[in-house]
């Protein structure tokens, strides 16, 4: 009898061992899958960080007061004034204006900008501004959409909010600064900072 109990208790202590054992190397197999996806991930998110997509190039806008660009709604009378720089305070004017490889009107015509804008500072010199940038470059055909704060006489930043066809999803942002503000026309160099995002890339 007393032989009995012995090897049920043997039995039952080697059995409680087992699964101890299969229980730590169950629970050692899950952390080991765990840090590996995990490393994984991190690898997959710094590539992606390490290569993403940009496009960096300068074109030359040219606006031709009466010919390009019209005054559409007057703004108040007693400010500014409508000069090559000015406009008075809530003026709404209306563009289309041509996209140049160079400052000179004769370089090749690669885009189109057009939109809107309207004065907001009571110096004349700001506008609140809403254009469509169509570019048709060698690598590169679409449109790109700013919204932004223009300064006739500065340079100012405006963020691209949206893109079609080769700039669809496209971020990143355009500068605008002056070139030649004398004469009928005036001419903007317009700098091009676009990103794309990685889900960008791999739906292309």
């Amino acid at each position: 009898m007393k032989r009995g109990m012995t090897l049920l208790c043997i039995l039952i202590t080697t059995t409680k061992t087992v699964v101890m054992a299969s229980l730590q190397n169950y629970v050692l197999a899950i952390l080991l899958l765990a840090t590996i996806q995990f490393k994984t991930t991190s690898a997959g998110s710094h590539h992606h960080h390490q290569h993403l997509k940009s496009l960096h190039f300068s074109l030359f806008q040219h606006e031709t007061i009466n010919k390009t660009g019209y005054i559409i709604v007057n703004g108040i009378k007693g400010g500014a004034g409508v000069t090559q720089t000015t406009t008075p305070f809530g003026t709404l004017f209306a563009f289309q204006d041509p996209l140049t490889v160079a400052a000179n009107r004769s370089s090749k015509l690669v885009g189109i900008a057009e939109g809107t804008t309207v004065t907001s500072s009571l110096d004349g010199l700001r506008s609140i501004s809403i254009a469509k940038l169509t570019l048709r470059l060698k690598q590169h055909k679409g449109s790109l959409s700013v919204v932004g704060v223009t300064d006739n006489v500065k340079s100012s930043d405006l963020p691209v909010v949206g893109g079609t066809e080769d700039f669809m999803f496209v971020q990143g942002y355009v500068t605008s600064s002056p070139v030649d503000l004398t004469g009928l026309t005036v001419v903007y160099k317009i700098e091009f900072h676009l990103y794309w995002p990685p889900y960008a890339t791999q739906a292309s």
